[in-house]
């Protein structure tokens, strides 16, 4: 063992790895040295100079996600960790009650993106992952959910809706695989530092769901947060790599909050 993880020839795909809390997950594997493939549209199907595997892939597509499960076997062998962590967020609100945004009421091509990314993506990873896995009657799966579909949240309700579904996925998954030796376990982050979700056109999005400004949109995290800050992208990492390995070997079936204590305070 050269680690404490001992993640040591690990392989990993991560999915919407591009960017984001995703990144972070991807190289924390790779330092504690797992071979890692990141999944996104935003990449091409190459190994980078980090020496990590990319992989172009449109998680809603079946025939897609084959083909990522395909290329990872025929690059490294076998499929030991997925990371389901691509997703999508539209801050939309049920009515646009004040009819001065209607881009911003939620409207049924919005719903099935959503849906289709958080929801159909996750399924269609965790399917094809398990079915190699179940055949060496071993594996992880990690779901990335979110507080959110713990708590709820104004101008949130599809996202809460897709992120509730994971952790349902979770759950029920945790169940059907534990007697062929894979575990699936959820990751439900609450605020955590500036990613490429918390863009100036979700935060404008935001704000008119909650009505304010983007300048009067909750930067105070002390109140609402007991510990008083929002978390860091490597705090999710290192929790994602640590479910991954045998050092957590008897959790599974449930979905771990990390959120400082907001969503039990």
């Amino acid at each position: 063992m050269t680690n404490w993880l001992n993640l040591d020839d690990k392989v990993a795909v991560v999915t919407g790895a591009a960017s984001g809390i995703g990144s972070y997950i991807a190289r924390e594997f790779s330092r504690n040295g797992a071979n890692v493939v990141v999944a996104d549209m935003k990449v091409e199907t190459r190994f980078a100079e980090d020496g990590i595997y990319h992989c172009h892939c449109d998680i809603t597509k079946r025939e897609d996600v084959d083909m990522l499960i395909r290329q990872t076997l025929e690059t490294f062998g076998k499929l030991d960790i997925l990371v389901n962590n691509a997703g999508i967020n539209l801050p939309r609100l049920l009515v646009d009650y004040r009819g001065e945004r209607p881009e911003y009421e939620l409207n049924e091509k919005d719903f099935d993106l959503m849906m289709a990314v958080n929801v159909k993506g996750t399924f269609l990873c965790a399917q094809a992952a398990a079915r190699e896995m179940i055949k060496r009657k071993q594996g992880v799966i990690i779901n990335i959910s979110s507080e959110c579909g713990q708590e709820g949240s104004v101008g949130q309700s599809c996202y809460a809706a897709t992120k509730a579904a994971i952790m349902g996925f979770t759950r029920s998954w945790g169940k059907e695989l534990g007697n062929f030796g894979i575990r699936v376990v959820g990751i439900a982050p609450g605020i955590v530092e500036k990613t490429n979700l918390r863009s100036d056109a979700y935060n404008e999005a935001l704000a008119y769901t909650r009505n304010t400004t983007v300048e009067g949109l909750n930067t105070n995290y002390v109140k609402s947060i007991p510990l008083g800050r929002e978390g860091k992208l490597d705090e999710i990492a290192y929790l994602a790599a640590f479910l991954a390995s045998d050092r957590a070997s008897y959790i599974t079936g449930t979905t771990i909050n990390i959120s400082g204590g907001k969503s039990r305070g």
